[in-house]
C-alpha cells in the first residue's frame, strides 16, 4: 500500500477517535420568535390559548422524534466508525507481517546467489537432489503466490475500510446537524408555549389545566362510545405485563425531551425503555416504532401495545388495559394515566407480536 493511502488511512483513524472523545458541544437556546399576546380572560379566549399551546407542543414533540432519531443514527456511526478504525490498525499491521514474509523470501533468493530455485535445480548434477527439490520447488512458489495474493487482498481490504470511514463520517457529520437543527426547533417551541402560558394569571394556568382535562375527558368519552374496542381487558402476553408494571412504575416522573431514564422520560423514551426491560428492545422514536413494529387493529389491542397518535406519529403511549394509556405527555408534565382515546389515534402497533 502506497504512503498516501496508509496517510489516509492514520487520518481517519485519528479523526475517528478524536470525535468519539469530544464531548458534544453545548448550545445556547435560540431566542424565540415572539409570542402573541395571550388574548384576554374569558372561557373562549382561553380554549384558543389551550390550543395553540397544545399545538406547540405537539411540534416540539415532532422536532423531539427527529432530535432522537438522529442521536440514534449518530451513535451506530461512531460505533462503525471504531469498528472501522480497528479494522484499519489490524489491517496495516497484516500488511506489515506480510512485507515481512515477502522480504525474507526475497533475502533467502539473494542468499541461494540470485537464481530462481528452478535454475539451481537444473544445474543440479544429482538426480536425488533434483527430485527432493522439486517439492521445495512447489512449495516455495505456493508459498511467494500466497503471501503476494493475501497482500493484494489485504491492500484492498484497507483502501474499502479507508473509504467506509469516510462515508460513515460523513454521515455522522450530517446526523450531527440533523440533531442541532432539532434541539433548536424544540427549544424555540418549549420556549414559545412557556410564555404564553406565563402571560396567564394564576387563575387562568389554573383554569388552562381544567379545560385540558375537560378536553381529553370529551375525546374519551366520544372514542369509548364509537365502539371503537369491544373488549377493553385482553389479556397481556408475559413480556406485555413486564412492560406494563415497568411503564406505571415511572408514574409521576417528569417529562424531559430526550430522556430514557431513569429519573426522567419523553414519551417514546418510557415505551422504548418499557419494552427494554421486557428484554424485547424496539426503536427508540415513535415514528419509527409506528413504521417498523407490526400493526394491529385497534379493536384487538391488549396491554403492552402502544397507540401511536397524530397523523405525523409524534407521540406514543402504551395501552395498559381499561381503556387507558400510560405515557409522558409534555414538557411540564409528569408521566400519568390518561384515556386511550383522548388523542387523535393513528394507529396500534405491538413489540411481541
Amino acid at each position: 500500500m502506497n504512503r498516501r493511502h496508509c496517510a489516509a488511512a492514520a487520518i481517519t483513524l485519528v479523526c475517528a477517535l478524536a470525535v468519539l472523545a469530544a464531548p458534544v458541544q453545548a448550545m445556547a437556546a435560540p431566542v424565540p420568535e415572539p409570542a402573541p399576546t395571550a388574548p384576554a380572560a374569558g372561557k373562549r379566549s382561553l380554549e384558543e390559548v389551550r390550543e395553540q399551546i397544545d399545538t406547540l407542543y405537539r411540534k416540539a414533540g415532532a422536532a423531539t422524534d427527529a432530535y432522537n432519531l438522529a442521536e440514534e443514527q449518530t451513535a451506530k456511526q461512531s460505533g462503525e466508525i471504531v469498528k472501522l478504525a480497528k479494522a484499519i490498525v489490524d489491517g496495516q499491521a497484516k500488511i506489515a507481517e506480510l512485507k515481512n514474509r515477502a522480504g525474507a523470501q526475497a533475502r533467502e533468493q539473494y542468499r541461494n546467489g540470485g537464481l530462481p530455485p528452478g535454475a539451481q535445480l537444473v544445474l543440479s548434477n544429482d538426480p536425488q537432489l533434483f527430485l527432493d527439490g522439486v517439492n521445495q520447488v512447489r512449495q516455495g512458489q505456493q508459498a511467494s503466490k500466497s503471501v503476494l495474493s493475501e497482500l493484494t487482498r489485504t491492500q484492498e481490504d484497507l483502501e474499502t475500510y479507508t473509504k467506509d470511514a469516510s462515508i460513515n463520517w460523513e454521515k455522522l457529520e450530517a446526523n450531527r446537524l440533523q440533531q442541532a437543527k432539532a434541539k433548536k426547533k424544540i427549544n424555540a417551541q418549549i420556549a414559545a408555549a412557556k410564555k404564553l402560558e406565563s402571560q396567564l394569571a394564576k387563575e387562568e394556568r389554573v383554569r388552562l389545566l381544567e379545560l385540558e382535562e375537560q378536553a381529553e375527558y370529551r375525546a374519551q368519552s366520544a372514542w369509548l362510545g364509537s365502539g371503537a374496542i369491544s373488549e377493553i381487558n385482553r389479556a397481556a402476553s408475559a413480556g406485555g405485563k413486564q412492560a406494563v408494571a415497568f411503564a406505571t412504575a415511572q408514574i409521576g416522573k417528569p417529562y424531559v425531551w430526550g430522556a430514557e431514564g431513569p429519573d426522567s422520560y419523553d414519551c417514546s423514551g418510557l415505551t422504548s425503555e418499557a419494552w427494554a426491560a421486557a428484554k424485547r428492545p424496539i426503536p427508540r422514536t415513535s415514528q419509527e416504532q409506528w413504521r417498523l413494529l407490526p400493526r394491529i387493529a385497534i379493536q384487538d389491542m391488549r396491554p403492552g401495545d402502544l397507540i401511536i397518535y397524530h397523523a405525523d406519529a409524534s407521540h406514543v403511549g402504551m395501552y395498559v388495559g381499561d381503556g387507558a394509556i400510560v405515557h409522558a405527555p409534555r414538557p411540564g408534565r409528569n408521566v400519568t394515566l390518561t384515556g386511550a382515546g383522548s388523542m387523535s389515534i393513528l394507529g396500534v402497533v405491538r413489540p411481541d407480536k
